[in-house]
Parts: C-alpha cells; sequence; structure tokens
C-alpha cells in the first residue's frame, strides 16, 4: 500500500482514499462526541459558517478552538467535551486544522478522520477496503506536527502489520510541540486531562467517515467489521 504523508498544503490533486489525522485535538473531540452520542458532526468551513449553521438550527451544538465564544457552546477539549450529553444532537465544529484538512481533500472517494483514540478501527477500514494507495493528511504544524504524524504512520503500520507495538508513536505524540503547549497553557480553552485522553489508544471501537451531505462535509461514527 502506497501511503504518502502530506500536510495540507502539499495536496496537489485529490486523493483517492484520505486520511486526516488531528489528535490534539480536533479528531480526538470528534470521538468524545461520539461517544457521548451525537448523532453526526458538520465541519465547518469558518467561524461564519459554524455560527451561521447554529443560527438556521437551534438545537445543533457549535464548538470552536480557543476560549469560549458568543454563539458557540463548547470549545474544542475532550477534557471538557467528556461530560456532556449529546444523544441525538448534531455538532458544528471548525478547527485550526484539523477541519481544514478534512475539507481539502472532500472529493476523495473515502476520507477518513482519525487520532490515536479511533487508530485501530481506522486500521480496520483501510485492510477491508484493501486500499492500493492512502493518503495521510498531517494537519498540525503545516505537516509538521509529530503527534499527527506518529498517529498516521502508526496506523499505516497497523494496515499491515499485525502486531505494531504503540509505545513509541504515543510517546512521540505526549513529547510534541502541541502536548507541551497544552500542559503549558499556551492554548487556550483547555483542560488538564486533554494531553492524556489524546494519547488514549483505541478508546472507541468505530471508524470516522466524513462525506457530502446537500453541499456540507458531514463526520458520522462507522461501525467496523471485527477480527
Amino acid at each position: 500500500m502506497d501511503t504518502p504523508f502530506l500536510g495540507i498544503a502539499e495536496l496537489v490533486e485529490v486523493p483517492s482514499v484520505a486520511v486526516v489525522v488531528d489528535v490534539m485535538r480536533a479528531f480526538t473531540v470528534a470521538a468524545w462526541a461520539f461517544g457521548q452520542g451525537a448523532e453526526k458532526i458538520v465541519l465547518a468551513e469558518s467561524l461564519d459558517e459554524a455560527l451561521a449553521l447554529k443560527a438556521r438550527h437551534p438545537d445543533w451544538v457549535a464548538l470552536k478552538d480557543g476560549p469560549p465564544a458568543p454563539g458557540f457552546d463548547m470549545v474544542n477539549s475532550p477534557g471538557l467535551l467528556r461530560s456532556i450529553d449529546l444523544a441525538g444532537r448534531t455538532v458544528v465544529q471548525k478547527t485550526t486544522a484539523g477541519t481544514v484538512g478534512a475539507l481539502a481533500v472532500k472529493e476523495a472517494s473515502l476520507v477518513l478522520c482519525a487520532g490515536f483514540v479511533v487508530a485501530e478501527a481506522t486500521a480496520r477500514v483501510l485492510r477491508t477496503r484493501e486500499c492500493d494507495s492512502v493518503t495521510f493528511v498531517v494537519t498540525g504544524e503545516d505537516g509538521q506536527a509529530d503527534e499527527d504524524l506518529a498517529c498516521a504512520q502508526y496506523i499505516a503500520r497497523r494496515v499491515s502489520e499485525a502486531e505494531t507495538d504503540a509505545a513509541e508513536f504515543l510517546r512521540r505524540a505526549a513529547e510534541s510541540r502541541a502536548a507541551v503547549e497544552l500542559t503549558e497553557g499556551v492554548r487556550l480553552g483547555v483542560h488538564p486531562d486533554d494531553v492524556a485522553l489524546c494519547v488514549e489508544l483505541d478508546r472507541f471501537p468505530f471508524a470516522m467517515v466524513a462525506t457530502l451531505e446537500d453541499s456540507l462535509m458531514v463526520l458520522r461514527p462507522c461501525a467496523v467489521p471485527s477480527l
């Protein structure tokens, strides 16, 4: 399986299959939202679009990166989200990197959004589809975020190797620049448990598939074949 690892700006053509990785924190948050019962997540192009969607659908839950802001219900923190009941709700998510990466490959035939919390399920989907080529989109830090690259490399390895030790990949993520910034309070809208939750391997049994629905990029949980 051919597995290029590209930053968002390096995407010069539409891949057939894309795995968009944002460990800290967009797609860890998305997985937690589904874990808390959310039905779907709409990936917004901008903060203004997120607010406009929220205005048209007042029962939707809008979240963003950074500190709380008027019009938004939550911030992009798994630690803060995990206590919220989202049963049957639609979430609108806009983040700095993760949602941007997913929207950049919206024309791909298969788009999976991933972090360590859904790594095995994501690898299992790729294994089942028997994909010849999978483009891993490393969203953070212009494609240089080590937590995202480590996760992408781990998932790619898991597709072809039944036994893969995750310890080194998780260590890289836990010691990444993003992890340090979250821990030291450089980033806002953070819970003290966020880094630990972002490097929790295979917390959830589903993969997350993004598809275009009525011009919106919509993320949904996807059950995966059992081993």
